[in-house]
């Protein structure tokens, strides 16, 4: 099978604008109200969410400014010209083998969403098989290509959330976010913390940020999209906690379909939305787990630049499946993805964090455009 080609692999910077929330809109929402409920009181959690989505669009902007000072490199080359080159294989190894990790855990947790709210007599093995077999044959293609699925989906995406955010209103008590600030100084860290896994996707700018055609405005574009699930959190949290309360929801596996089951179209067309609510956000774990193993294909390919990407791909794809089939349970599979997500979150703030410092000690100067 021939795949189809675009006419370059170049993206524009409204591309990186889209796909930052595309990547970071994931299954964590599903949970994301459960986490911050339980860390923290009546409804601080949007502290928790506003400060720590406040510094991932700093972050993302900073990383973004850094790129664009090195025009037509790569996220390898940049590296490997402020690290030496056998540093940066061994830093983009590492990549690979988190974010390898990040698909499996995003194959297996579609695998068992499905099961439960869709497909409850399908084995969870034939799910998550299905759906990295459609990831692979998104990654196969052109990389422009995932970028515009990114525009594709995203729109619908948040159409949706609008309709569960709408058709909640009529539910929602103010009194349940009361009252204010009464969470002690540990529920606060630990939601920031919670709050932090779920904007871990800033790294993805360093991969991309070199397909950017015009990259003069991309960290402008990439800080607005950063602010998209940021809104997005934000609101979701405060609807669940003003409709379901904060210890319903801190008690619930996926409070946010929970709030799609109690959305009533009027006419009776659709007497179980949060199927279709959940079918919708399929689209958005498709983007997380496309861009998460793509990047883990794209730092291979840094290294082994003579071997095919397809070959790459095929190799890792078995693995992805075995990882994703090793919890045996929830309680393994949330242990499990609590290690990963922890290990990417940090892996993200220390390389970004080493290329500034190392730069700057070794005296590396940006391109003055």
């Amino acid at each position: 099978m021939k795949s189809f080609e675009y006419g370059d692999e170049k993206i524009s910077d409204r591309e990186i604008m889209i796909t930052v929330p595309s990547y970071v809109i994931g299954v964590v929402i599903l949970t994301l109200p459960r986490d911050l409920a339980a860390a923290t009181t009546s409804a601080d959690g949007w502290i928790a969410i506003l400060g720590v989505g406040l510094f991932a669009v700093l972050f993302i902007w900073l990383l973004a400014k850094l790129m664009i000072g090195f025009p037509n490199q790569s996220f390898f080359t940049f590296a490997s010209s402020i690290f030496s080159k056998p540093v940066a294989i061994v830093t983009f190894l590492l990549f690979a083998v988190i974010w390898l990790n990040v698909t499996a855990i995003e194959v297996r947790q579609i695998a068992d969403i499905s099961k439960l709210y869709l497909l409850d007599k399908t084995p969870v093995e034939l799910i998550g098989l299905c759906f990295l077999l459609v990831v692979v044959y998104a990654v196969s293609g052109s990389r422009a290509g995932l970028f515009r699925l990114n525009m594709l989906f995203l729109p619908i995406i948040l159409f949706v959330t609008l309709i569960v955010l709408v058709f909640n209103i009529g539910e929602f008590d103010p009194n349940q976010l009361l009252p204010m600030f009464k969470t002690d100084s540990q529920g606060y860290l630990e939601g920031m913390y919670t709050g932090m896994t779920i904007y871990s996707g800033f790294i993805i700018v360093l991969f991309y940020v070199g397909l950017v055609d015009h990259p003069k405005k991309t960290p402008k574009k990439a800080a607005i999209g950063m602010c998209i699930p940021l809104v997005l959190y934000l609101m979701l949290y405060i609807l669940c906690i003003g409709v379901l309360g904060n210890s319903v929801t801190a008690n619930l596996l996926y409070p946010t379909i929970e709030l799609a089951k109690s959305v009533e179209i009027p006419g009776g067309f659709f007497g179980r939305f949060e199927s279709i609510f959940f079918v919708i956000w399929i689209m958005a774990i498709f983007n997380t787990t496309t861009m998460a193993f793509d990047v883990a294909v794209l730092s291979l390919s840094s290294i082994f630049k003579h071997t095919k990407k397809i070959k790459i791909i095929f190799i890792l794809a078995p693995i992805v499946y075995s990882i994703s089939m090793l919890p045996q349970d929830k309680l393994e599979l949330t242990s499990f993805g609590s290690i990963v997500f922890n290990t990417a979150l940090i892996y993200s703030l220390f390389i970004p964090l080493m290329l500034f410092v190392v730069a700057k000690l070794r005296g590396v100067k940006r391109v003055n455009k």
